[in-house]
């Protein structure tokens, strides 16, 4: 299969590493600086599941895709999807299978609307990364899952090449045959993790230590109410994850939104928070949720503001 993995960053660069290890036909889709520093120190990932180095991984910047991939693999950020997929349009063929990661859902229906349901496969990945200055993928943990399916939940022969294809790589490949399912119950977890780390500028261990753990557990509640009003309640195993998760006293976690605060990068507000509260049967049981996201947006108000000159 011709994969096309779209940036070679902390989620990009090592799935599609995996791949290129295993030796899939893979193209990184890159910009500019990222291309200059590939060329540079090849593409470089750490990991407790083993290193890997590709001292020349094969790239191409957007206006150098010369045809349809069979797979393209998306992993950018939220905000940056409408023109993501500008950069990547090109590659979409008759018979091209888009394999998205990103979190929440609303992401499925724009890439949808784009390019044709057909189109649209269901994932998430599972994996603690990220990119360092040098740009090496440091991999932090040792969970590296995907999780990938037809959003119909059929067994297609696009799956089975998938399948065929991710069982040679050193990750955790899953197929799924209810991948809207488990998108539901990642999307619980990030927007409650998301939302009380924020909120609380603190980690989960420090906010369970100020007392406030029924307060995870009501931010628990409140997006699991929201996916059970859309037809994908939570499976048991899964609510008690996000509790364990988000109600333990020693944890240093944090959510990725979080730590992109505190950077005073852009973030996911909408898609993540957002776009989750505005499923719900009514505000009226999301108020916690409520609050959280009112948070993120004045975060990201004070944001451009402090960007406009003058200010």
């Amino acid at each position: 299969m011709r994969f096309l993995v779209v940036g070679a960053g902390a989620l990009g660069g090592y799935f599609g590493g995996r791949l290129l290890e295993a030796g899939e036909d893979v193209t990184f889709l890159v910009r500019p600086r990222r291309s200059a520093q590939l060329a540079k120190t090849g593409l470089v990932i750490k990991s407790p599941r083993g290193d890997f180095t590709s001292p020349s991984p094969p790239t191409v910047q957007a206006d150098g895709i010369d045809g349809p991939c069979d797979v393209v693999i998306v992993g950018c950020k939220a905000y940056d999807l409408a023109e993501t997929m500008n950069s990547f349009a090109p590659a979409v063929g008759p018979n091209t299978a888009i394999l998205p990661m990103l979190n929440g859902m609303r992401h499925l229906d724009d890439l949808a609307k784009r390019f044709g349901r057909e189109h649209v496969l269901g994932g998430l990945g599972m994996i603690s990364a990220v990119l360092d200055d040098a740009g090496t993928v440091l991999h932090l943990s040792d969970v590296h899952g995907l999780t990938y399916g037809e959003l119909d939940g059929s067994r297609s022969q696009r799956m089975l090449a998938l399948d065929a294809a991710f069982a040679k790589a050193r990750f955790d490949g899953v197929a799924s045959d209810n991948i809207l399912q488990d998108m539901w119950e990642k999307w619980v977890l990030i927007a409650s993790a998301a939302s009380m780390t924020c909120l609380m500028r603190a980690t989960v261990g420090d906010i369970v230590r100020s007392g406030a753990a029924d307060l995870a557990n009501g931010m628990v509640d409140e997006c699991v109410a929201i996916a059970r009003h859309n037809g994908f309640a939570p499976r048991a195993p899964a609510v008690e994850r996000a509790r364990a998760i988000l109600t333990a006293s020693d944890s240093m976690m944090t959510a990725s939104m979080f730590k992109d605060i505190e950077r005073g990068a852009p973030i996911e507000a909408d898609h993540i928070v957002g776009d989750l509260l505005r499923r719900g049967a009514d505000g009226k049981h999301s108020s916690l949720l409520r609050v959280a996201y009112a948070h993120l947006k004045a975060y990201e108000a004070r944001r451009a503001r402090e960007a406009r000159p003058g200010s």
